[in-house]
């Protein structure tokens, strides 16, 4: 189960950081590219912390990349965090 925590590296082999610095790229390319960078994603690593943090880092500075497109859709589509239920009757978890 995914922790709350972000990694240091959001983008640990660069694949998002390249994808802002090829000039030209297409949204066809920066979608290969955000789901090669997905499934890297290190296990307990909550992707929507880690969607935010790439879009702080490089999506403010180019709000028209088609990066920061797949970015934004990206977090919006993302499901929420799943948290553990309590049963009411004895507030064991479920």
């Amino acid at each position: 189960m995914p922790t709350r925590k972000l990694p240091a590296d959001p983008d640990p082999d660069g694949l998002i950081r390249d994808a802002y610095r090829i000039d030209g790229i297409g949204l066809s390319d920066c979608r290969a590219m955000f789901l090669d960078w997905s499934l890297s994603i290190p296990e307990g690593v909550e992707p929507c912390l880690a969607l935010r943090a790439l879009l702080e880092l490089h999506g403010t500075g180019a709000p028209d990349h088609p990066m920061t497109r797949i970015l934004a859709k990206g977090l919006a589509n993302a499901p929420a965090p799943r948290r553990r239920r309590r049963n009411r009757n004895t507030g064991a978890a479920a």
